[in-house]
């Protein structure tokens, strides 16, 4: 899986396209950088503040864990009087003017998150109305308001408006829904890409595979989030991954997240797991879009079609997760979450451990909120954040392996 976004982001990329294939890693922040006591990993947050903060947030509400009050006052605080967030504002006292690179998937993982912790329904609403706002006339979105749409930034704004108790079948533009937009970046059903989804078509409006894009999909046509949970015997949508397409007319959205969740089971066969790779370098495993597809096989099909890809999960991505950072741990507590596997000891790893020595300590059990963070220690300094993996959004390259939704499908690698 492997493509996803951004205007803003593409300023990187003088710096980290020279980056390692394997290693590409975001900066540790300079001696003049001050770290927010409130934020999660100790990685410079430029680019991915909000999203990992988001995902760090919602996975500990996730496995019934209250995140630190001053981690989600500083997620709240990050949002602009529109509605908007962007990827990271190191002053947010200043008001948002155009200049701000708000994005789509930012704000959606927002909503996501702050939805789960609670007591911001101001917010929550405020980040809905816009993402409404921004809308394309297709029925998706696009990592930058305006931007053509992709499925994974459709399927992570789907998410939060599930979360946020909207029907996203219900949010139109020009008569078209999300839905509309995903099936329309379906492939047909013939050869070994069949079933599978495109991030983007391309100038030429061909539909390449991709599998990122087919996780993030997926979810999105089922209506679930980043933290789904499994099928259950009385969704509609739960069943064995599709065997073949619908070869006529317009798949529904269920028999589409049957045949994603097929092309997915084919993808991952093999190895256990999904690969990606720069142009020019060899193909490296892909741990963070591995567990975008384990989530979003258990969300269509249960836990059963995960569990090769969960089981590859378990035995390897324990080193990759360390130096990832909290977003790592989020996605593998995410996978953990869609197949009713513990995250407290996932191959041997306590993931819930893990995310929380990254920042500020969770509160205890019974610990009043005072909502400006004065209930929560200082950051750990026993869980190794690490650096974070990086990535350039939207019409560019990938910068490293593995941060999956938010990675793959903001880069433009259109293969397995």
């Amino acid at each position: 899986m492997n493509v996803r976004r951004s205007a803003a982001v593409l300023a990187a990329v003088s710096v980290l396209a020279a980056a390692s294939p394997a290693l590409a890693a975001s900066p540790s922040p300079s001696p003049s950088t001050v770290l927010p006591s409130g934020l999660y990993g100790d990685a410079d947050p430029k680019f991915d503040g909000v999203w990992r903060q988001s995902l760090a947030l919602l996975a500990q509400r996730t496995v019934s864990v209250t995140p630190a009050a001053k981690a989600v006052d500083w997620l709240a605080g990050q949002q602009c009087a529109d509605g908007a967030f962007a990827a990271f504002r190191a002053d947010p006292g200043r008001a948002c003017d155009a200049k701000v690179p708000v994005d789509t998937n930012s704000t959606a993982a927002a909503v996501q998150a702050l939805t789960a912790t609670g007591g911001h329904d101001s917010a929550v609403g405020k980040a809905v109305t816009w993402l409404k706002s921004v809308q394309n006339k297709d029925g998706g979105w696009g990592y930058t308001p305006g931007g053509a749409s992709d499925a994974n930034s459709t399927g992570v704004v789907v998410g939060a408006l599930a979360a946020a108790g909207e029907r996203p079948a219900a949010v139109v533009k020009d008569g078209r829904s999300p839905y509309d937009a995903l099936l329309a970046l379906a492939l047909p059903c013939s050869g070994d890409d069949a079933g599978a989804f495109a991030y983007q078509p391309d100038k030429k409006g061909a539909l390449t595979a991709n599998a990122d894009a087919t996780a993030a999909a997926v979810l999105g046509v089922l209506g679930a989030g980043l933290a789904a949970k499994a099928a259950g015997a009385g969704d509609a949508s739960s069943g064995a991954p599709g065997t073949s397409c619908a070869a006529t007319g317009k798949p529904t959205p269920e028999q589409a997240a049957a045949d994603g969740a097929a092309y997915l089971t084919r993808a991952v066969t093999e190895d256990g797991h999904l690969t990606s790779a720069l142009a020019g370098a060899p193909e490296q495993p892909d741990y963070g879009n591995t567990a975008d597809a384990v989530v979003a096989l258990a969300a269509q099909g249960g836990p059963d079609p995960a569990a090769k890809p969960l089981a590859w999960l378990e035995k390897n991505a324990a080193a990759w997760a360390k130096q990832s950072g909290p977003a790592a741990y989020a996605q593998l507590i995410f996978a953990a979450h869609a197949t009713g596997t513990d995250p407290r000891d996932f191959g041997g790893t306590d993931l819930v451990r893990a995310l929380g020595a990254t920042g500020p300590a969770p509160q205890a059990a019974g610990q009043a909120t005072s909502g400006d963070g004065s209930d929560a220690s200082d950051r750990k300094d026993d869980g190794g954040s690490g650096t974070s993996v990086w990535w350039i959004i939207g019409t560019g390259l990938v910068a490293g392996v593995g941060i999956g939704f938010l990675l793959s499908g903001r880069r433009k690698q259109q293969h397995l």
